[in-house]
């Protein structure tokens, strides 16, 4: 997939919001103790933090790649979810949760501009002034982290979900990051936030040797 940002235009990237999952809101989890859980009393608390601070970050006309575990709750909660955000470019890549997504029960992944399983992004931006080469910055998105991943060798970078890292954990070994919320204050995460961390980052996959990073 490949994404030209337009003048003015932000890219956004988020996941597992896990929008109206009772279990993950601390308040009314039937889960034993509080790990795993948010520090909310209600769900409905939840909610409506992940949806404003969404919308706090992403304009109407930006762009929001999510990576996956949308919503939770029944099959409502997806359209739901979507129809309380401004963002009108919103890109989905599938998580394990996200069943009536993914069998796109009536037609519901219409509310998105895109839906994936895995995705080869890359975006291009625009040159800021007369003379300058346009941006291309190469990405893998996948809902799972993975250990090795395509082009690794040539620094594209690699983002997940589904892992819940926290924020001091959710850079990995090379150039790959956790953008899922609750790592990141349950907001999306900006590409320029995104690319000064990687550019800190050196080549290198999970595995003790792997010829890619060479």
């Amino acid at each position: 997939m490949k994404i030209v940002v337009e003048k003015g235009q932000r890219v956004f990237f988020t996941s597992d919001t896990h929008y109206n999952h009772t279990n993950i809101c601390r308040g009314v989890s039937e889960w034993d103790g509080s790990r795993g859980t948010r520090d909310f009393d209600t769900l409905s608390h939840m909610n409506s933090v992940i949806v404003n601070k969404t919308n706090e970050v992403v304009g109407e006309n930006d762009i929001l790649i999510h990576l996956g575990d949308w919503s939770f709750g029944g099959f409502e909660s997806i359209s739901n979810f979507r129809n309380q955000l401004v963002c009108q470019n919103i890109h989905l890549i599938l998580g394990n949760h996200d069943h009536h997504i993914q069998n796109n029960k009536e037609d519901i992944q219409d509310i998105f501009t895109s839906v994936h399983q895995y995705c080869y992004l890359t975006i291009v931006e625009q040159a800021k002034s007369k003379g300058e080469p346009a941006m291309k910055h190469r990405f893998i998105l996948s809902h799972f982290p993975i250990a090795s991943w395509q082009d690794m060798g040539q620094g594209v970078m690699h983002l997940h979900g589904h892992v819940h890292l926290p924020k001091g954990r959710r850079v990995g070994p090379g150039k790959m990051m956790d953008v899922g919320v609750d790592g990141n204050e349950l907001a999306p995460v900006p590409l320029n936030e995104v690319l000064a961390i990687m550019k800190k980052q050196p080549i290198k996959s999970m595995f003790h040797f792997d010829h890619h990073e060479i």
